[in-house]
């Protein structure tokens, strides 16, 4: 992967496909590669040119340990499309992703064609609030979880029940979990997940005038799929879609049903 000096940070991106610019943003602790399984694939087959990113905190881009902001991971955003010569661009984004594509539409309007937001949020509440100083101090005081209980533990948060009933589905996601789980976080993603989110920003998303589509999971338990409404009905004609029996992950859950809804949206000409 390419990485270029933007916004003050080295910043790793990767290009594919031809045509219109679609930049998609993952969340917390992820890299861009997760988009590729699925998302990439359809949105080049849809005529797309598309560009994913490891935010900064995400090797190897820098990991920005002494901290960092929303605001600054979606100034990285806006410098990735500047370098990319692809304003207007479609901005996608997941979770924490979700949130800098908001704040990038409202900061930098004119290098947003469309914005899509995965699982969204738009003000705190006390539950995530809570699990989120869990997870810091898991960290600080160097606890380390078993890998097949924290394997568990991601499984029940981000998928959907349906998935999980089915035992070798569950077997297949807690083996991946378990694969994947870090030995420790990085100080990158401990810096991401030190950010403030502690921001009201509802009122403040009457000022988005991109179109917007907000897809909500039904099942999701990370950012529960009536935040999502409260977002799509804080901006001005945005659209929202609820998409059944998948989980935070739903993009990974149900690929086919959210690449679905993306393309139409991307490419509708009525908006």
């Amino acid at each position: 992967m390419p990485v270029a000096t933007l916004n003050g940070i080295r910043l790793s991106y990767d290009v594919t496909g031809t045509g219109p610019l679609v930049l998609l943003i993952m969340g917390t602790g992820s890299p861009g590669r997760v988009w590729r399984t699925y998302q990439v694939p359809a949105l080049i087959k849809a005529g797309f040119r598309v560009a994913t990113m490891d935010n900064r905190g995400i090797a190897p881009s820098d990991e920005c340990a002494d901290g960092m902001s929303i605001d600054n991971l979606a100034s990285d955003a806006a410098a990735l499309i500047e370098h990319l010569g692809g304003a207007p661009a479609h901005v996608v984004g997941a979770s924490l992703g979700a949130r800098v594509v908001q704040e990038l539409a409202l900061s930098r309007p004119e290098l947003i064609g469309k914005a899509v937001m995965l699982g969204a949020v738009g003000r705190p509440h006390p539950l995530s609030h809570t699990l989120n100083l869990g997870e810091q101090a898991l960290h600080d005081q160097g606890v380390q979880l078993p890998p097949q209980y924290a394997a568990a533990i991601k499984a029940m948060l981000n998928l959907s029940p349906h998935t999980l009933e089915d035992p070798d589905k569950a077997q297949e996601w807690l083996d991946i979990f378990e694969f994947t789980s870090p030995a420790k976080l990085s100080a990158g993603v401990r810096a991401q997940i030190g950010m403030d989110r502690s921001r009201d920003r509802l009122a403040d998303y009457a000022r988005i005038t991109a179109p917007s589509l907000v897809v909500g999971f039904a099942d999701d338990r990370m950012a529960p799929a009536v935040f999502g409404r409260e977002v799509a009905a804080a901006i001005p004609g945005a659209r929202y879609i609820e998409i059944e029996r998948c989980g935070h992950y739903g993009y990974l859950e149900r690929p086919d049903e959210v690449n679905r809804v993306l393309i139409e949206f991307l490419t509708a000409r009525d908006i």
